[in-house]
């Protein structure tokens, strides 16, 4: 770059005003990455796997209107089943309310499997481990990701 300048001929006095200023423009760009939005990792352990059938499923969540839709989360985390218990790793998030349900896909289906359409047949757990009658909202599940790293507990009950 400095090759080009000279061939324009610039005086010496605005070369090193233009030198100082390219440089401190330089110094400046590892600064200004640093202030992006940095992202984080979420590490989620799932407790009381009942066996080493199927695999487990999380599904994470931002938008309350989309929780537990797996086909409409924000990732799914899949491992194979341990017993007692199963860990899974969300990565690149951004800082944020999240909130994850859980299930352990002892069939391998894909699906949280149900009893008349309502009853889960296979062990699931949502974040922050609330007590839920009927269908889990969002609110009562979510927590807050930060960056670098964070590290949550959900219990499955079968």
């Amino acid at each position: 770059m400095l090759k080009v300048l000279l061939m324009f001929r610039i005086p010496a006095g605005r070369l090193r005003t233009l030198s100082c200023l390219l440089l401190a423009g330089a110094a400046l760009l590892p600064s200004s990455a640093l202030h992006a939005e940095e992202a984080g990792t979420l590490t989620v352990t799932l407790r009381n796997v009942r066996d080493a059938s199927g695999s487990v499923r999380a599904g994470l969540y931002r938008d309350p209107a989309t929780f537990r839709k797996e086909d409409r989360a924000v990732s799914v985390a899949q491992a194979p089943a341990t017993p007692e218990q199963t860990i899974v790793t969300f990565r690149d998030l951004p800082p944020g309310r999240y909130a994850i349900m859980a299930y352990h896909d002892e069939n391998g289906d894909g699906t949280l499997n149900r009893r008349f359409g309502m009853f889960p047949t296979e062990g699931y757990g949502l974040s922050n481990n609330p007590q839920v009658s009927g269908p889990p909202a969002f609110e009562d599940s979510a927590f807050e990701v930060a960056v670098p790293e964070t590290a949550i507990s959900i219990d499955l009950r079968y």
